[in-house]
C-alpha cells in the first residue's frame, strides 16, 4: 500500500467508454479510487453494485468514484450495463496503474500461490493526496466504509 500522505500517482487510463481519464482531471474533488481483482465476479459485483446504490451520497460529498482492474474496456462496458453502474471503471490490462498503487501482489488461494490484484480502496483529497488508504477490504462492506470515511 502507498502511504498516507503522499502524492497520489497520475495516472491516464481508458474507461469502459474507452475515454482517456486521468486522475487530474479530478483536481478539485475528492476521489474515492478503488481497485478490484475481476468484472462479473461475486465479491466485485456485490462492492461495485454497493457503490452504484451508494452513488448519489458520495456525489453529494463531492467525490467521484474509480473503479480500477485489469479488465478490458469491453469487459467494463457489459460489467457497467449488465448493472447500472453510474460511476467510471478504468481498464489497466497494462498493470501500470495497479503497480503503481502497490496492489498488485502474491496471494494463496486454495493452497495455489499466484499473483492478483488484491482489493484495496484510496481516498485521495482535492489536491491529489491520498488520506486514506485500505487493503484487504471486504467486498460487501467497503463502499459504506468509504461513504463513512467521507
Amino acid at each position: 500500500m502507498l502511504e498516507v500522505g503522499t502524492k497520489a500517482p497520475e495516472f491516464s487510463l481508458p474507461d469502459q467508454n474507452g475515454e482517456m481519464r486521468s486522475l487530474s482531471d479530478y483536481k478539485g474533488q475528492k476521489v474515492v479510487l478503488y481497485f478490484y481483482p475481476k468484472d462479473m465476479t461475486s465479491g466485485c459485483t456485490s462492492q461495485a453494485c454497493t457503490f452504484g446504490e451508494l452513488f448519489p451520497q458520495f456525489r453529494e460529498k463531492g467525490a467521484v468514484i474509480l473503479g480500477v482492474s485489469k479488465d478490458s474496456v469491453a469487459s467494463h462496458k457489459k460489467f457497467e450495463e449488465k448493472y447500472g453502474l453510474p460511476f467510471t471503471l478504468l481498464s489497466d490490462t497494462e498493470l501500470e496503474v495497479i503497480k503503481a498503487y502497490d496492489v498488485w501482489k502474491e496471494k494463496k488461494m486454495y493452497g495455489k500461490t499466484t499473483m492478483g490484484i488484491v482489493r484495496s480502496t484510496y481516498l485521495i483529497d482535492e489536491e491529489g493526496t491520498i488520506i486514506k488508504a485500505f487493503d484487504k477490504v471486504k467486498a460487501a462492506e467497503n463502499p459504506v466504509q468509504m461513504l463513512k470515511e467521507l
